[in-house]
């Protein structure tokens, strides 16, 4: 990589004054950088690996790097908000493949990493984690762009390397179970309330079951979803004797979460997608 300089001189003489041409020079930079995710996407919470390399071409070491990384940085209206926490304790360090001490890191943001060293004709990599925080956008198709810059004695200009992550599209569900009443009296009636969430971004529309084993088993069973009564056999079954019971594939359809961001302090709340699976019977 090279970046072009220009220069003129000025001559002044008798009162007159003329300017030279101008010379424009290059410089050839030694260095260069990349910065590398292990994975492309991302979900809340997730730990995001990075990779930066970089590399000496040229004939003199490097001592007393420092590597600025703004963890994603991007603005709400007048604020700053950083998607990204850099996880304490968690940089490597090599040279030449070699192992080193755990590099000084000033978590930030933005995270700043220093006293890197790069031999002539050799490379220095170093590996961090960072976590997915409330800050980082969720909705199909959003991506955090985190770049790092090198700075340092010997560098004409600062390097910089970006690396991409785009958020996982895909459902993330959880599932509760309540019994009411509860307590019940035998051969009385009893409902079991199952709530599922999506937390994800892309509904769950496919291969969504919910099976279970009531014991002691249930007779005389009903089953609703989201208020509406489902079908025995086409929809779900159910063993009476075994007490073994299980929706139907495609059945069960749980609409993705959504997604708002304080306009005042950038963070994202999550209201999760909601479905509701009932079943009643004689205990």
């Amino acid at each position: 990589m090279s970046t072009t300089f220009t220069n003129q001189a000025t001559l002044a003489y008798n009162g007159a004054r003329l300017t030279s041409n101008i010379a424009v020079g290059e410089i050839v930079q030694v260095l260069s950088v990349t910065k590398t995710p292990v994975s492309g996407t991302y979900t809340p919470g997730d730990d995001v690996t990075y990779i930066i390399s970089i590399i000496n071409s040229g004939t003199d070491d490097y001592n007393g790097l420092i590597i600025t990384d703004n963890l994603g940085e991007y603005t709400v209206g007048e604020t700053s908000v950083y998607p990204i926490s850099y996880v304490e304790g968690s940089a490597k360090y090599y040279i030449n493949g070699a192992f080193q001490s755990e590099p000084t890191v000033t978590p930030g943001p933005p995270m700043v990493i220093s006293g890197i060293n790069v031999p002539a004709g050799g490379n220095a990599t170093i590996i961090y984690d960072g976590v997915i925080n409330s800050f980082a956008l969720l909705e199909a198709g959003s991506t955090i762009t985190n770049t790092a810059t090198v700075t340092g004695a010997g560098l004409s200009q600062p390097i910089v390397a970006s690396a991409t992550v785009t958020a996982a599209n895909a459902p993330d569900l959880s599932i509760s179970k309540s019994i009411s009443p509860n307590p019940v009296t035998e051969n009385s009636e009893v409902t079991f309330t199952f709530v599922i969430q999506n937390t994800g971004n892309a509904a769950a529309d496919t291969d969504v079951v919910v099976s279970d084993v009531f014991n002691p088993a249930l007779t005389d069973i009903t089953v609703t979803f989201n208020n509406q009564p489902l079908t025995p056999t086409t929809q779900y079954t159910y063993d009476p004797s075994s007490g073994q019971f299980a929706t139907v594939g495609n059945t069960i359809t749980v609409p993705a979460a959504t997604y708002e961001q304080d306009p005042t302090t950038g963070i994202i709340t999550t209201t999760p997608g909601v479905a509701t699976l009932i079943v009643t019977g004689t205990i």
